[in-house]
């Protein structure tokens, strides 16, 4: 009866296993957890009969297993849990069901973890990348219990390897704790009550058509990897942010009486530091004394890029565990409150200036929540500057109205030319190159789609800038950092066209061009078939690609072993280098009859 019942068992888990569609992944992360405490047990067996060098060496194996373990956990399983939970807690705003999600992990698992996987991801550097700013507002030591990623002495492979398993899983825990707990307040929560206050407003219009001559994937990506790092890149929007959170942490510290807590009241204990420590006793059980103030705050102000570092001394108020109490309650009720505006104003905004271009038609909600974005932030940014710019007088406003007007002017040529010619010709080119070749068959004929080919253009023309600034230094490698150090303000349109947009665009359409030309109008005077003639027009970007490709690697490698022809010659006969200086000397030289020698100029 136990064999039965443990055979049944074996087959429940067996089946919940394949019904996974990822029973190879899960095998191998169970056996290695099986290796680890195999290892382990053979570690404590040779502790016990003291083999020492077995010891030594099943210790360095458990550690490598044991960090190859912690960091799929932490990389992997965690933020296919945050996407997950997103997703669960965003049914509603969708009209999606967990059995919709089911049939979609069905028909495409691997797509589906994927995606998951990436939207916590996403999550979580965005949640890192709040909690940075955090830092650098809040009084050192507020946020002891997060690790701080700026902290020199920070080794998080050190800490795999020195922490037992136990503190990981309780720090595993508590962090799922905590962004689920988020997620419920700022997501979950906010289409409750969004649901309830605004019945028509839900569900967002997010279906994906097929059929559709825009694909809402690709510019789903756009607005992932184009529109929102742009605008957290900005450095008014992260200042404005920075002062929100200032704003709110002053008037939280001002009326729960923990501004000292918060903030830190660096002035006074400059003011006590020349007094006698009146308070020293009563400040004793609240914080350590500071040693060395002065390495301290020049430690602090090397690494102040970053975040503030390190611990500073505050006063305690009565009643502190309540007050603490209330700045949760008011910190949370403060999210739910923003998450609300974020979830409603840039829709709203949105359909309302879709409306006059659509009418009534349903549009997808990644265009108006752009759009609504984008006007929110342009809004915000006008107001912020015409508050500067009113104590200066209406003469002084003028005159900037009439600069910003020209740099405005100037940007829109140059957004033209690159963020809009030059994408939609590099998206073509990649259309004709690989997906035309790859996906239509030759009896039929390719469709292409603009919007799209823009789209996907954007992004690789962003990757290709990413490719050429971390390469080695050439012609477009310099003219991009001269523009990037340029910046909007100090715009030189004649520059960006003559060196950056017309090279740019010259290229790509003689890549579109040329081709075309021999394919339409030098194979027709060949006398060949129409069947010869359509392989030719199909074929011929891929080819002449390749042809590029091709001639590239050959000059490399020629330049490769010209360098080490030189490099052996030197070794081999250069005697000694000698610098001398270079004087330009006019006329026929006459022949000199010392002997040669090897210099460098």
């Amino acid at each position: 009866y136990l064999i039965l019942k443990a055979r049944g068992l074996c087959k429940v888990r067996f089946f919940h296993v394949q019904a996974s569609h990822f029973e190879g992944l899960i095998t191998t992360i169970v056996g290695y957890v099986l290796l680890a405490v195999t290892l382990i047990v053979c570690h404590g067996l040779a502790a016990l009969v003291k083999f020492q060098r077995s010891r030594r060496l099943l210790g360095v194996c458990y550690i490598v297993v044991k960090v190859s373990l912690l960091v799929v956990v932490e990389i992997g399983v965690f933020p296919l849990i945050c996407g997950w939970w997103l997703d669960i807690c965003s049914l509603e705003m969708f009209d999606a069901t967990l059995k919709d999600r089911e049939l979609s992990f069905q028909s495409a698992p691997g797509t589906t973890m994927f995606l998951h996987w990436l939207v916590g991801m996403v999550y979580v550097f965005y949640f890192a990348s709040f909690i940075l700013l955090l830092r650098e507002v809040l009084r050192p030591g507020v946020l002891w219990f997060l690790r701080n990623l700026n902290d020199p002495d920070f080794n998080p492979v050190q800490e795999m390897i020195h922490l037992p398993i136990y503190r990981h899983l309780r720090r595993f825990i508590l962090s799922v704790i905590v962004f689920g707990s988020i997620v419920l307040l700022m997501l979950w929560l906010p289409i409750r009550i969004i649901k309830y206050l605004l019945p028509n407003f839900l569900p967002y219009n997010v279906m994906l058509y097929s059929d559709a001559a825009v694909s809402e994937l690709s510019l789903e990506l756009l607005l992932l990897q184009v529109v929102l790092p742009a605008l957290l890149e900005q450095g008014h929007t992260r200042q404005w942010l920075k002062g929100l959170v200032r704003a709110w942490t002053v008037t939280a510290g001002y009326l729960l009486d923990l501004h000292s807590y918060l903030l830190g009241d660096q002035e006074e204990n400059e003011n006590n530091a020349n007094q006698q420590p009146n308070n020293h006793h009563a400040r004793n059980n609240n914080a350590i004394p500071v040693v060395g103030e002065g390495l301290h705050a020049a430690h602090q102000a090397i690494l102040q890029q970053g975040g503030p570092v390190g611990f500073q001394p505050y006063r305690r108020p009565l009643k502190f565990p309540l007050r603490i109490f209330l700045l949760i309650v008011f910190m949370c009720i403060t999210l739910l409150i923003a998450s609300l505006i974020c979830l409603t104003l840039p829709v709203f905004a949105g359909r309302w200036l879709m409306s006059f271009w659509t009418g009534t038609a349903k549009i997808h909600e990644l265009y108006t929540a752009a759009c609504g974005l984008y006007v929110c932030w342009l809004t915000i940014r006008a107001v912020t500057v015409l508050v500067a710019w009113m104590p200066q007088g209406r003469r002084v406003i003028f005159q900037k109205v009439k600069e910003w007007s020209l740099m405005i002017m100037k940007t829109l040529i140059v957004a033209i030319l690159l963020a809009g010619v030059v994408p939609l010709l590099l998206g073509l080119l990649f259309e004709l190159v690989i997906v035309a070749p790859l996906r239509v068959p030759l009896d039929q004929t390719p469709l292409f789609c603009p919007w799209q080919d823009w789209a996907l253009g954007v992004l690789h023309a962003k990757i290709i800038a990413a490719i050429t600034l971390m390469g080695p230094q050439w012609w477009l490698k310099t003219v991009i950092e001269q523009v990037y150090a340029n910046g909007i303000r100090n715009i030189d349109l004649h520059f960006i066209i003559c060196k950056l947009a017309a090279p740019v665009i010259s290229v790509l359409l003689l890549s579109l061009c040329v081709p075309y030309i021999i394919a339409s109008g030098v194979v027709p005077l060949l006398g060949v078939t129409a069947e010869m003639q359509n392989l030719v027009q199909r074929r011929i970007y891929p080819f002449l690609l390749m042809v590029v490709v091709l001639m590239g690697i050959l000059s490399f490698q020629v330049r490769q072993f010209k360098r080490l022809y030189e490099h052996i010659k030197n070794d081999k006969y250069l005697v000694g280098q000698r610098l001398v200086n270079y004087e330009r000397k006019s006329g026929k030289q006459g022949t000199s009859t010392t002997p040669p020698q090897s210099s460098q100029e």
